[in-house]
C-alpha cells in the first residue's frame, strides 16, 4: 500500500477554490475502492489555513498511475497555491493491523 499525504497552507481568498478541486478527487477516488483505500481532506485546528490532503492506495501500480493521471495535475495546481513549499510524503506500507496488536501488548502487560 502507499499512503500519500500532502499538507499545504492556502490563503483564505484561494480556498473555496482549492477545496472544489481536492473535493472532486476525493469524489472521483470513492468510485474506485478496488485500487483507492481512502481519501480525505483534513484542517489543521492549530495551525491556520493548513489542509491536509490524504490518499492510500492498495499498490504501487495504481498509484503511479493516478501520479501520471489528469486529475492529479489538478492536485498540483492546488500545491501551487500554496505560498510555501507544501510538505509532501509518499509511504509504502508493506503490513497493516488493527485493534489485535493493542489486545496482544495488553495481553502481556504486567
Amino acid at each position: 500500500m502507499v499512503l500519500a499525504t500532502l499538507r499545504m497552507a492556502i490563503p483564505l481568498q484561494q480556498r473555496v477554490d482549492a477545496l472544489k478541486i481536492l473535493k472532486s478527487m476525493v469524489a472521483r477516488n470513492q468510485a474506485r475502492p478496488d485500487d483507492c483505500v481512502f481519501c480525505r481532506i483534513s484542517e489543521d485546528v492549530m495551525e491556520e489555513n493548513i489542509l491536509q490532503f490524504e490518499e492510500m492506495w492498495r499498490n504501487e501500480e495504481e498509484f503511479e498511475n493516478h501520479l501520471r493521471s489528469d486529475e492529479y495535475h489538478k492536485l498540483l495546481l492546488v500545491l501551487e497555491m500554496a505560498p510555501t513549499p507544501p510538505e509532501i510524503r509518499f509511504d509504502t506500507i508493506s503490513n497493516s493491523t488493527g485493534i489485535e496488536t493493542i489486545e496482544r501488548a495488553r495481553s502481556h502487560a504486567k
